[in-house]
């Protein structure tokens, strides 16, 4: 074989020809790798404290963007939670469940929500397009029933979070609770669920009403240390009258690292025992 350079000529045996065949193909498989790998978008880094700033819906001919919802999300390592208040009718809702990152998207898989007087344990997956911002995150659900419609629903976030840790961090249920008052003692029939992260608290619950209707119930705010057995929460919304704006000093019990006992004491003379069991995998 020979190869022209400058009009002279240069013979390469056989074996040189091999090498420099290799040796292009090689370069071609490493360029494509890089090319590849450069373009791959990161699985996101979700866990943190979250308000929510708007949430749009498109429906496919308009687009309606809300900016009063009080909404906080709390993505812990592997489970989320989010609470919610409309401030103009107090109506509320929350959701709860693990979570997956991949590409570019989390994939939340949500074991029970409510809204309003609904509410649902079946399990349901939900995949985020997320997009990282400076100052948090934007999702985006490209196929999201709303109204009995497929729509867009895009929601933006700011992130809150304090970067503390506590023996609390992580999303809890509800096993057991009690409201004492005087001299009556009440067992709560509800399902509750709690999450703590980066030094802010929510919780999110189902119970009946008077008229036996079922209703949504939340409060979310922050919360600080005071040693190893008090928490010192600060309402920042709630539904509840009783809880919305007030700060509570928490009794804490750990009971080993999964569960553990909380008593409050309210201004109107009642005391609440919950005790909590934490979600795992």
């Amino acid at each position: 074989m020979r190869i022209a350079v400058n009009n002279n000529f240069f013979y390469i045996d056989f074996t040189q020809k091999l090498d420099i065949m290799k040796n292009l193909i090689l370069g071609c498989i490493a360029l494509t790798a890089f090319s590849c790998t450069s373009t791959k978008k990161p699985a996101p880094q979700m866990p943190g404290a979250y308000f929510m700033l708007s949430q749009t819906i498109n429906n496919g001919k308009t687009n309606t963007k809300y900016t009063d919802l009080k909404q906080l999300k709390i993505y812990t390592d592997s489970f989320m939670m989010y609470t919610q208040v409309n401030p103009t009718d107090s109506i509320s809702g929350f959701g709860v469940g693990s979570y997956t990152a991949d590409t570019g998207t989390v994939t939340e898989n949500v074991i029970y929500s409510a809204h309003d007087s609904t509410f649902t344990a079946s399990p349901a997956s939900f995949t985020l397009h997320i997009t990282k911002t400076p100052d948090g995150y934007e999702q985006l659900i490209p196929d999201m029933v709303i109204d009995s419609q497929k729509s867009k629903l895009t929601e933006e976030y700011q992130s809150v979070g304090k970067t503390q840790k506590s023996p609390l961090d992580g999303v809890w249920k509800e096993i057991n609770s009690y409201t004492f008052k005087g001299t009556d003692t009440s067992k709560n029939n509800r399902t509750q669920y709690k999450a703590f992260y980066d030094g802010y608290f929510m919780f999110g619950q189902t119970s009946k009403d008077s008229s036996g209707k079922t209703r949504a119930g939340i409060g979310f705010g922050t919360f600080v240390m005071n040693g190893d057995k008090q928490i010192k929460e600060t309402d920042l919304n709630s539904t509840f009258a009783i809880i919305a704006g007030n700060t509570f000093d928490v009794y804490i019990e750990m009971d080993g690292a999964d569960k553990y006992k909380q008593t409050i004491s309210y201004p109107d003379g009642s005391k609440s025992v919950e005790f909590y069991e934490r979600l795992k995998k």
